[in-house]
């Protein structure tokens, strides 16, 4: 099957042969014509299936279906990102594939001035790119108008769930027509996300291109038995010995992340962090850096590292594991994208092996562990309780930990809900 066969138009197919693809993933062969028939669609699929493209092709094809008399800052479709680097991932799609289009687009995020995000929608543009926190914002200003609104696309569902969006995406919807096309995109069919699913769905279309959290087979995955205090020596050794030029690391903290940062510096490897509290500016930089090979390390938050999207990535290390299985496997789907092969290289201390185990029940299969004798562990030394990263479970109803380890819900009770989503994204959700 190629992309002639699948429903699109002339300048879509033009665009898509200039990016050097022949061939749709499966993502792709079973979203695109569905979505260009107007259904509702719930779809799962892991990172690097290329399922950005599999609702940004139909999506300007769906555009082209209709020619509405737009008022002042009217738009016709949405797309909802759980944080800045992939709304610019969606954006940047939109832009490629649509370069033969007349559709205009704009991306809606915080951490930014909100005023120039105003003046774009005033001067019209027919899709959104939007993180769900700083859109609500624009909308309770009312510079925004959804009453046109044909297509809502959720990408990344799941994460949004993850992150507390939930409330922000339910007083959007409001705001929204009832009678509109409405996508989903998730990782993984959680019972939370069908039930979302279930409210905001007509007789969605369900696609499902890879099984529930599983792991792409070409990842080739190692665990190093290693003590807590001796991981940066190891992960340094590494980079070294083996000549990895380009690696991914993530840790649980911002603190954390600049801590390793400083010391893969100090050890002469050149090293980039990026989180939440890095500006924009400072990230896309950072990100500009790794990806042009001038920088070798790039340590990165779990949030903050959403929405990266690197071809060819060779090495993904996990220095610390993450509380939440599921984010293991968003971790290392970094690698190993688009058949390439790839390495994820986690170094457990023995406070993680709880958290090992958790992983491999979840992925049903054990990782390789692989001895390093020069580290072996001190058997004298006991677990100890992990006290930072992501706490609570996946879309429960409990108090969710952040990256310093401390509650977004501690300070100023007093405030209402809509304060409170608002801080928090310009804190760190929109990361």
């Amino acid at each position: 099957m190629s992309f002639t066969t699948l429903g699109l138009s002339e300048p879509l197919q033009k665009a898509v042969k200039e990016q050097g693809y022949t061939e749709p993933t499966p993502i792709q062969k079973q979203a695109i014509p569905v979505i260009i028939q107007k259904k509702d669609v719930l779809a799962a699929a892991q990172t690097g299936t290329g399922k950005t493209a599999g609702f940004t092709l139909p999506l300007l094809e769906r555009l082209a279906q209709t020619e509405p008399h737009m008022k002042k800052q009217q738009i016709r479709a949405l797309v909802l990102t759980p944080t800045r680097e992939l709304a610019a991932q969606v954006a940047q799609s939109v832009k490629l594939y649509g370069k033969y289009t007349p559709y205009k687009s704009t991306m809606i995020f915080g951490g930014v001035g909100i005023n120039p995000q105003l003046a774009s929608i005033r001067k019209g543009v027919d899709i959104v790119i939007a993180t769900p926190g700083r859109l609500l914002d624009i909308a309770g200003q009312k510079g925004i108008d959804f009453s046109a609104l044909e297509v809502l696309i959720l990408d990344e569902a799941d994460r949004m769930l993850d992150m507390g969006f939930i409330h922000d995406i339910k007083k959007l919807m409001k705001m929204m027509p009832q009678k509109k096309q409405t996508l989903l995109f998730s990782a993984t069919f959680s019972p939370e996300i069908k039930k979302l699913a279930s409210g905001l769905l007509n007789h969605p279309k369900t696609i499902e291109v890879a099984r529930q959290n599983t792991t792409a087979e070409q990842i080739s995955q190692v665990v190093h038995y290693v003590d807590k205090h001796r991981k940066k020596e190891l992960l340094s050794q590494l980079i070294k010995t083996k000549k990895w030029e380009q690696v991914l690391v993530f840790t649980r903290t911002k603190h954390g992340a600049n801590k390793l940062t400083k010391q893969l510096e100090e050890s002469g490897i050149t090293a980039a962090a990026i989180h939440g509290n890095k500006s924009q500016g400072a990230r896309t930089k950072a990100l500009a850096n790794f990806k042009e090979g001038k920088t070798r390390v790039l340590v990165a938050t779990d949030i903050a590292a959403r929405g990266i999207d690197i071809d060819q990535l060779p090495h993904v290390v996990n220095y610390e594991l993450p509380n939440v299985p599921e984010d293991y496997v968003h971790r290392i789907g970094r690698t190993g994208r688009a058949g390439q092969s790839g390495e994820a290289v986690s170094l457990v201390c023995v406070d993680e092996h709880k958290l090992l185990f958790d992983i491999e029940k979840l992925i049903k299969s054990e990782i390789n562990k692989v001895h390093i004798p020069a580290f072996t562990p001190d058997p004298n030394i006991k677990a100890e309780p992990i006290q930072n990263g992501r706490g609570g479970g996946r879309g429960k109803n409990t108090k969710r930990q952040g990256n310093s380890g401390t509650s977004h819900n501690n300070s100023n009770a007093g405030r209402n809900s809509r304060n409170r989503n608002r801080n928090a994204n310009r804190s760190g959700r929109d990361k």
